[in-house]
C-alpha cells in the first residue's frame, strides 16, 4: 500500500513539473506575451469592425431612409397602376423621370432580369446578385454612388423589384481613406502600436540601464549593493539580486584579504624590528662592518617593501572612498613645489609649466600619490632635467612627465607597471627600488577611469603619460 502511495505521489510531482506555468505580468516574458496578444486583439477587432463601418460593404438601410424608400415604392406602384401602356414602357418612363430629380430608379423582374433603364450598369448587376430579398432591403456604396433595395412593386401581370441609386454626397470616412492608402495605413498602425512598444522598451531598458550603471561602478572599484536593482520585471529582479550578492561576496573577499595582509604585516614587522635592533646592538659591541651594514640595508628595504605593498592593497580595497570634487591646482601645486625644491637640492631642474584649476573628481590622496610617485622617480633617475606638462582637452586632462635619464628598454615599457617588476637595466637594481611605485600609480589612475602609459622621452629618458577624465559636473 505504501509503495502504491509513493508511486502516486511521484507521478503527481512529475505531472506538476510538466504543467506549463502561465506567464505573469511581473515577468519580462509575460509582459512581452501580453503586449503581443493585446496588439493581435486590436488588429482582429479592427478587421471585424471595419467591414461593419465601411459603407462599401452591404449594410441594413437606416430606419428613416428605409421608411422613405418604402413610401416611394408604394407611390411608384400606384402611379404605375394609373399609367397606360406596356409595362416596359411605363417602367422606362419612370426611370428617365427619376434621373431628372437627382436619383435613379432601377426595375428588375423577380428573377433578376433588368427591365429598365436600358444599358449596362455594373453597379446594379453586382448589387442585385447580393441583395435580392425584398423583405431585407440592403444598401452598398460603389464609389460615390449608393445603391439601395430591393422594394416590391405590385404590377400586372407580375410584381417587379425596384432599386434606388443616388449620389453619395458625404465624404468617405477617415478610416476608409486610410485603408485605401497603404502608406497611411502603415503610418497609423505604427502610431497606434507606439505606446505599447514604448512601454515595453521602458520596461526592458530601465532595469537594464540600472544594471549597466551598477556594473560600471563595480568596474571603477565601487563595490556597493544597489537595492534599486531588485525592482522591475522578475528576470531583472533575479539578476539584480544575484549582482548584489556578488558585490557582497567581493566585499567579503577584499575585507578578508585586507585583514590577511594586515596580519602578515604585523607578523613580519615584529621580527624585522627585532632584527634591526639586534643589528644595532651588534654594531655597538663589535663596531661597524660591511656584513652588518648589508643586513641592516636589506632589513630596511624589506620594511619599505611591506609598507608599499600595504599601501597598494589599501588603495585597491578603499580607493573609491572619500571621493570629492577638486581641481588640479589644489591637488598638486604644493606637491610639485616640494618636488622642485628636492630636485634643486640634487642639482637638478624640474619644470612643471602652468598649473590651472582644471576640475577633477576622485580621492585626493590617491591622485596626489599617483603623480608624486612618477615625479619622484623622474627626479631620482633623471640626470639633471625633469619636465611636466599639463594639457587639458574637451573631456580629459593629459599629464606628461619626462626625464633625461637612461630610460627603459622598449620591450619592457608595458611591464614596468606590474607589481615588483624591475627592469633589466641599472635603473632599479642600482637604487634598490621595490618595483611598487608605478604599480601604485597605475592602480590609482585606473580607479579614476584614467589611463597611464610609458614611452621613450624626447629628452632621452622615460616619458610617463597620464590621462584623467575632467569632472563634467563642474565648469
Amino acid at each position: 500500500m505504501n509503495q502504491t502511495l509513493d508511486r502516486w505521489r511521484a507521478a503527481a510531482t512529475r505531472h506538476k513539473e510538466k504543467v506549463v506555468k502561465l506567464p505573469l505580468l511581473s515577468s519580462l516574458y509575460g509582459r512581452i506575451f501580453a503586449i503581443f496578444w493585446l496588439t493581435l486583439l486590436l488588429v482582429v477587432l479592427t478587421l471585424v469592425l471595419l467591414p461593419i463601418l465601411d459603407p462599401r460593404t452591404q449594410h441594413t438601410i437606416p430606419e428613416p431612409d428605409l421608411k422613405r424608400f418604402q413610401a416611394s415604392a408604394e407611390s411608384v406602384g400606384l402611379r404605375l397602376a394609373d399609367d397606360r401602356g406596356p409595362l416596359s414602357q411605363r417602367l422606362l418612363r419612370f426611370a428617365h423621370h427619376s434621373r431628372r430629380k437627382g436619383f435613379q430608379l432601377y426595375f428588375t423582374s423577380t428573377e433578376g432580369e433588368i427591365l429598365a433603364p436600358d444599358g449596362r450598369n455594373k453597379a446594379l448587376r453586382n448589387f442585385i446578385t447580393m441583395a435580392d430579398d425584398p423583405t431585407k432591403p440592403r444598401q452598398r456604396l460603389y464609389g460615390r454612388w449608393m445603391m439601395a433595395g430591393p422594394f416590391t412593386i405590385s404590377t400586372q401581370p407580375e410584381p417587379v423589384l425596384m432599386y434606388i441609386g443616388r449620389f453619395w454626397h458625404r465624404p468617405p470616412p477617415f478610416f476608409i481613406q486610410i485603408l485605401d492608402k497603404p502608406f497611411q495605413l502603415l503610418l497609423v498602425t505604427m502610431l497606434v502600436s507606439t505606446p505599447l512598444l514604448l512601454w515595453l522598451a521602458w520596461a526592458v531598458s530601465i532595469p537594464a540601464r540600472r544594471l549597466q550603471q551598477a556594473a560600471e561602478r563595480v568596474a571603477t572599484g565601487q563595490f556597493e549593493a544597489d537595492p534599486t536593482l531588485e525592482a522591475g520585471p522578475r528576470e531583472f529582479r533575479q539578476a539584480g539580486a544575484s549582482f548584489n550578492q556578488m558585490v557582497r561576496a567581493i566585499n567579503q573577499t577584499i575585507s578578508g584579504q585586507q585583514r590577511l595582509l594586515s596580519d602578515i604585516s604585523h607578523e613580519l614587522r615584529s621580527p624585522l624590528t627585532r632584527l634591526r635592533m639586534a643589528t644595532a646592538l651588534a654594531k655597538r659591541k663589535q663596531g661597524e662592518s660591511p656584513e652588518l651594514d648589508r643586513v641592516d640595508t636589506e632589513a630596511e628595504r624589506l620594511e619599505k617593501m611591506i609598507s608599499e605593498l600595504l599601501e597598494l592593497s589599501r588603495m585597491q580595497s578603499h580607493g573609491q572612498e572619500q571621493r570629492e570634487h577638486t581641481d588640479a591646482r589644489s591637488l598638486w601645486q604644493e606637491m610639485l613645489e616640494d618636488a622642485r625644491f628636492e630636485a634643486e637640492q640634487s642639482q637638478k631642474h624640474l619644470d612643471y609649466g602652468e598649473l590651472e584649476a582644471w576640475p577633477l573628481s576622485g580621492n585626493p590622496g590617491l591622485l596626489i600619490s599617483a603623480l608624486e610617485n612618477v615625479v619622484r622617480n623622474a627626479i631620482k633617475y633623471g640626470r639633471d632635467t625633469v619636465q611636466i606638462r599639463f594639457t587639458p582637452g574637451a573631456a580629459q586632462l593629459t599629464i606628461q612627465i619626462d626625464d633625461n635619464g637612461e630610460g627603459v628598454p622598449d620591450n619592457e615599457l608595458s611591464d614596468i607597471f606590474r607589481p615588483f617588476y624591475r627592469v633589466s637595466t641599472a635603473r632599479d637594481r642600482s637604487s634598490g627600488g621595490t618595483g611598487l611605485g608605478l604599480a601604485i600609480t597605475d592602480s590609482a589612475i585606473r580607479q579614476h577611469n584614467g589611463t597611464v602609459s610609458a614611452s621613450r622621452s624626447p629628452l632621452g629618458g622615460l616619458r610617463i603619460c597620464i590621462s584623467l577624465p575632467l569632472d563634467p559636473h563642474r565648469p
